[in-house]
C-alpha cells in the first residue's frame, strides 16, 4: 500500500482537527490537503502545505508595477499578461509543499530541478521498505530507434514476461542481501549507509519538496510534456490537477502560454512569414538543419 498505517493515522488525525486561520485560503487546494494521490504501484503525492492563491499573484504584481497595471481590468487578465510577458516574480509569491513517494531513479531525474527545497528519507539512518517499482506490461518498451533517451514499441509476449521476471527477481534478491548485511543476528551488522549501495534504483524513497509557483510551472512544463518519461510524467500530471484547483487563473494561463505554446527560432519565424507570402520554402532554402526542419514541420503542418 502507498501509505503506511502510521502515515494514514497521522493524516486522519490532522484532518479531524481543522484550525481557524486568518491567512488566505484557496478552497480548491483545501480539499487536497493531507489527501494522498496514488501514483505508480506504490507511490503517492500529497499536499502538506501551501501559501497564496491567484489573488496573491496579482497583489504582488500591483505592488511591484503600481499604476502600470491600472489598464488591466481583472485579476485573470493581469495573470495572463504576466504569463504572456514572462514576468516571473509575482508567481514566486505562491509556494507549495508536497510529500512524495517515488522510485529512486525517478527521484534522480526530479532532483535535476534545483530550484526547490528538498528533505529526503535517510537510508543512512532508517531502513528502506521492501517496495519496488515494477512497470505494468503496457509500459515495458524497447529502446527507441530515433531517440537515444526515449522508448519505442511495447514489448510483447515472452520478451515482456522475461523482462518483468528479471526486474522482480533482481529486486527481491538485492533486498534479501540488504537485510542480511544489516542484520545483527550473530554478527555486528553492516552500517546502513554502506548496505544501501546494493539496492536497485527502482526501490522507493520519500521526500518533502517545497517550491514556488514560478519554478513549479517550469517543472511541470518539462515533466508533464508528452515526451517526458512516463514514470515522472504521471507524478507531474497528478500535481497539475492539484495546481489547477489551487490557482485556476494562473494554471489556465500556464496551459495557454507554456504547455500549449511553441517556441520558434528566428529562422523558423522567417520561413513562416515567407510561406504566408506564398513562397515555396524547403529545408534546403530554409537555413535550418534537417532536424530543425522536422521540428518546424511538426509545428506548421
Amino acid at each position: 500500500m502507498p501509505l503506511s498505517p502510521e502515515q494514514q493515522a497521522e493524516i486522519d488525525a490532522l484532518r479531524s482537527d481543522p484550525q481557524p486561520t486568518l491567512r488566505t485560503v484557496a478552497p480548491g487546494m483545501e480539499k487536497h490537503l493531507y489527501q494522498a494521490r496514488q501514483v505508480l504501484d506504490h507511490g503517492f503525492v500529497r499536499v502538506i502545505d501551501y501559501m497564496g492563491d491567484d489573488a496573491a499573484i496579482c497583489q504582488a504584481a500591483r505592488v511591484s508595477y503600481g499604476k502600470g497595471t491600472k489598464s488591466v481590468q481583472n485579476d485573470e487578465g493581469l495573470i495572463r499578461y504576466l504569463m504572456r510577458h514572462w514576468h516571473s516574480t509575482p508567481f514566486e509569491m505562491c509556494e507549495l509543499k508536497l510529500h512524495v513517494k517515488l522510485p529512486v531513479f525517478v527521484a534522480r531525474q526530479w532532483i535535476r530541478h534545483r530550484t526547490a527545497n528538498v528533505n529526503e528519507y535517510s537510508a543512512r539512518y532508517s531502513i528502506l521498505d521492501r517496495e519496488f517499482y515494477i512497470p505494468a506490461a503496457e509500459h515495458i518498451n524497447a529502446q527507441s530507434q530515433v531517440n537515444n533517451q526515449g522508448r519505442g514499441d511495447v514489448l510483447q509476449g515472452e520478451e515482456a514476461a522475461r523482462v518483468l521476471e528479471i526486474l522482480k527477481a533482481d529486486s527481491a534478491r538485492c533486498y534479501d542481501n540488504y537485510e542480511t548485511m544489516i542484520s545483527s543476528d550473530g554478527q555486528a551488522g553492516l552500517a546502513r549507509e554502506l548496505a544501501r549501495m546494493n539496492l536497485p534504483a527502482n526501490i522507493y524513497t520519500q521526500w518533502y519538496w517545497k517550491v514556488d509557483l514560478h519554478n513549479l510551472f517550469h517543472f511541470l512544463r518539462l515533466r508533464a510534456d508528452s515526451h517526458a518519461q512516463y514514470e515522472i510524467r504521471v507524478y507531474a500530471d497528478a500535481i497539475c490537477d492539484m495546481v489547477a484547483d489551487w490557482v485556476p487563473a494562473a494554471y489556465g494561463a500556464f496551459e495557454d502560454y507554456r504547455m500549449g505554446a511553441v517556441t520558434m527560432s528566428a529562422q523558423m519565424v522567417d520561413c513562416l512569414r515567407r510561406m504566408l507570402r506564398g513562397e515555396t520554402v524547403t529545408q534546403e532554402n530554409s537555413g535550418m538543419s534537417a532536424r530543425e526542419w522536422r521540428e518546424f514541420e511538426e509545428v506548421v503542418s
